[in-house]
């Protein structure tokens, strides 16, 4: 604990307050975190229950695994508990006493536990002395590693971090006190990281490892053969062992078991053993030879479906690595569709990965059916054009077993994809065959799914008549076959056509869809359904019921990993955060977002002209290219979401930069349209202004006439930074004949010269202390590539060469040091 103890202090200060909270314990591989977690844990009081469980390297991590092992010897709800949402009531249900639990390495963890672990500390104020640890390795995410989400969504919740830095030389000199060893050498070989000078004091006394894992190793092969056997053997399974079954892993060498414990390669923790740390094992197997390798794995896998008592994630992990094909073909997609329903989304994408190679061995229907489920979560996982490639071969594959109803299923996704890509001509046509298909099958459910389907896509590319027959008339077929799923589809889409017509019916519709779907467990229509009702609201101008909307369909799609929906949602909580005057706040939510996903697809539309209208609003110069663009698109994709968002940001640039012609340009693309509440609200147009929006309530008045008004607009105006806006009232003041018209020096831009904006401002003193991009990220829940950008405006603002440099000029402005204070 040398180094370590003020740490051990504030996190038994944390537990010693007794209210509700989480604590993130981060730091590199070997640092220390399971060192201080176990200390504190052996500390803790006995009113409090302490509950530990670690996440595991696997290829596809099982359901749940910390969850269920630190429950398990509880014995409580969730030791029963499957269902989503039963897992769900049972873990909040656990911590109606004291309960202190511990999750290590959550950067390895599902998405399942990340989702429950997202729930829970959205709860804490709701529970009695509830304290969360988890720790993960800050150097292990990047800017789109689902932690880094995970993260950011909890951004409004308090949440106490512990960052631990490697050991001092004093330290180090300290510890290696006696060994005969030069301390400045083990701390440039070593970097201060404890596990790693732990290994190299271990090792032989008269030489100095070049490498850690030389160390490990080292140690590793002083064991006699029979603990070479046990380690190795252990090496290949990424978690640890119960007792019980450690007799049957190792095949009755317990002799060796016990040397290798002795040699503190092994050790015990409570009723199961493993290694003493995660690196170890790594470097222990890494070394194996490919084919020793295999064949330890097969032991295992033997050995678990011998038992029957099979983890599917674990029996694919271990076929994988054991190269055994028939296992995984049979096993990997029961894993993955177990996965899928338990919303850890990436991890049935692994599974299905780990299969897709050997799928010339399935049938034809049997491949068909591994690429459809494959190309719907790569859809779920923004891969649009992936899912596209991936559901056209299932496509083909149905086509030579003649029509069927799987095929017109199977098109209908098709569908989907292709609109969600954002190639809609495409999508029409995939649903126009599906329809003819559907006709010739003739069965009830197939030709309600196909009438939806048509009339989703007519609703959503504006179609608003049409689309209101075709999806009435799935309506009644979907009653008729009993498809529920179906049902919440039609109300979902009827929702949207009615909206279009400016019917109150089109709201209660969408609200009628996720009712319905939540009632059948149809996750994905109850977040499509929260994804269109936001898009609605905000259209149709309810604020109030949009916060809301937008607050609860966050929740319920960030805890069943739908990712899609959650990046719609986001934008309009950015749209939301525009109209509230939180221009800063909307920017930096846009940018992570799109910084977060390669393929955005549609969704491009909707985020790219969000940001366009917010640096249109700065009169930032790449607004413009930006916006032109994203109109292209818009018009190309004939998404009628897409094409009014658009519009308005683009027709808004042209506004506001004096472009007469292109506004009047954009209002004609959209003059058939202008019956939509959001065609009517482009700027110039009659009624366009929202009195409850800060900025569109100051041009308001800057167009009153009356100077006191305007002088007041330009007030608001320039607090918010809109640039373009500001001139034009700065114009208007002049002739109205206002003689002293305020410059707009902001109180901000006094006291920061620079003229940086208030993240930059952040960014700039974690710099000045010395943090990395990476660590920046951390501390301000950012991606690695947002802060690069932010770092590289700052160096521009300050003119300064390198960070360095900047780091002083932070100083000169008295900014550094801000942190620690």
């Amino acid at each position: 604990m040398i180094e370590r103890d003020q740490h051990v202090r504030e996190l038994l200060d944390v537990v010693g307050a007794g209210d509700s909270t989480a604590v993130l314990v981060t730091g590199e591989a070997g640092i220390g975190k399971t060192s201080l977690i176990r200390e504190v844990v052996a500390r803790v009081g006995p009113e409090y229950r302490v509950l530990v469980g670690s996440c595991d390297d696997f290829l596809a991590p099982p359901l749940l695994q910390p969850i269920r092992d630190a429950f398990r010897v509880a014995g409580g709800p969730m030791a029963t508990a499957t269902e989503p949402e039963a897992v769900f009531d049972a873990f909040l249900n656990e911590f109606r006493r004291p309960t202190v639990l511990v999750i290590e390495d959550v950067h390895w963890a599902d998405d399942a536990t990340l989702d429950v672990l997202r729930y829970l500390v959205h709860r804490l104020e709701q529970l009695p002395g509830a304290i969360v640890i988890l720790t993960y390795r800050e150097d292990a995410i990047d800017g789109r590693h689902p932690l880094r989400g995970w993260l950011g969504a909890l951004a409004d919740v308090p949440i106490r971090r512990i960052n631990l830095q490697p050991l001092s030389l004093d330290a180090v000199r300290s510890i290696a006190a006696g060994s005969g060893r030069d301390a400045t050498e083990l701390f440039e070989l070593t970097g201060g990281n404890p596990f790693y000078l732990t290994e190299v004091l271990a090792g032989p006394g008269d030489t100095i490892p070049a490498t850690v894992v030389d160390a490990v190793l080292a140690r590793f092969g002083r064991l006699d053969a029979d603990s070479l056997a046990v380690v190795e053997q252990l090496s290949v399974i990424p978690t640890t062992i119960e007792l019980q079954h450690i007799t049957k892993v190792v095949g009755g060498k317990l002799d060796g078991l016990s040397q290798a414990e002795q040699a503190g390669v092994l050790e015990t923790h409570g009723n199961n053993i493993g290694f003493r740390h995660e690196l170890a094992r790594r470097a222990i197997e890494q070394a194996l030879p490919p084919m020793r390798r295999r064949l330890l794995n097969a032991h295992i896998l033997e050995l678990m479906i011998h038992c029957g008592d099979v983890h599917q994630a674990r029996v694919v992990h271990h076929a994988v690595e054991a190269g055994d094909i028939a296992v995984l073909l049979e096993h990997g997609p029961r894993a993955a569709r177990e996965a899928s329903l338990a919303g850890s989304h990436r991890q049935a994408l692994a599974h299905l990965e780990a299969v897709l190679p050997y799928a010339d061995r399935l049938t034809v229907a049997e491949r068909a059916a591994l690429l459809d489920g494959y190309a719907w979560e790569l859809h779920i996982a923004h891969r649009f054009a992936d899912a596209v490639n991936a559901g056209q071969q299932a496509v083909e594959l149905l086509g030579q077993l003649g029509e069927s109803v799987a095929l017109v299923e199977t098109l209908m996704r098709q569908s989907r994809f292709l609109y969600m890509a954002g190639d809609t001509a495409a999508s029409v046509a995939r649903s126009d065959k599906a329809i003819a298909i559907a006709s010739r099958v003739g069965a009830v459910a197939v030709r309600a799914s196909a009438a939806a389907g048509r009339g989703m896509l007519l609703a959503l590319t504006g179609d608003a008549v049409e689309a209101i027959s075709e999806l009435e008339r799935a309506h009644e077929l979907a009653c008729e076959a009993g498809r529920t799923d179906i049902d919440a589809l039609c109300h979902n889409y009827l929702g949207l056509a009615w909206c279009d017509l400016g019917s109150p019916t089109g709201l209660k519709h969408l609200r009628t869809s996720i009712e319905l779907a939540e009632s059948t467990g149809d996750y994905e229509a109850v977040a499509r359904g929260y994804t269109n009702l936001a898009e609605m609201l905000y259209r149709e101008l309810h604020w109030g019921e949009l916060a809301d909307c937008l607050r609860a369909g966050l929740e319920f799609v960030r805890e069943r990993g739908f990712g899609s929906h959650a990046y719609n949602l986001e934008v309009h909580q950015a749209l939301l955060d525009l109209r509230q005057g939180e221009w800063a706040a909307a920017e930096e939510r846009l940018r992570r977002l799109i910084d977060s996903v390669d393929d955005q697809g549609m969704l491009s539309v909707l985020s790219l002209s969000s940001l366009g209208r917010v640096l249109a609003r700065r009169g930032a110069p790449e607004a413009e290219g930006l916006l032109a663009d994203v109109w292209k698109r818009a018009r190309r994709q004939r998404s009628l979401t897409g094409f009014a968002y658009a519009a308005t940001a683009y027709a808004e640039w042209a506004w506001l930069n004096d472009r007469p012609d292109l506004l009047i340009s954009i209002k004609d693309e959209v003059s058939h349209l202008t019956e939509i509440q959001a065609f009517r609200r482009l700027p110039g147009s009659h009624g366009w202004t929202n009195v409850d929006d800060p900025y569109e309530q100051a041009l308001e008045l800057a167009e009153s006439g009356d100077s006191d008004e305007a002088l007041q607009a330009l007030q608001v105006l320039d607090r918010l930074g809109a640039a373009p806006a500001a001139a034009m009232v700065r114009r208007r003041l002049k002739e109205l004949g206002v003689a002293r018209i305020p410059r707009g020096a902001q109180t901000r831009t006094r006291q920061n010269p620079c003229g940086l904006t208030e993240r930059q401002l952040e960014v700039l003193v974690l710099l000045a202390d010395g943090l990395t991009n990476p660590q920046i990220a951390g501390e301000l829940v950012l991606s690695v590539r947002t802060v690069d950008r932010h770092v590289s405006a700052i160096l521009g603002r300050l003119d300064a060469r390198t960070r360095q440099e900047a780091a002083a000029a932070a100083r000169s402005l008295g900014l550094a040091g801000e942190r620690s204070a």
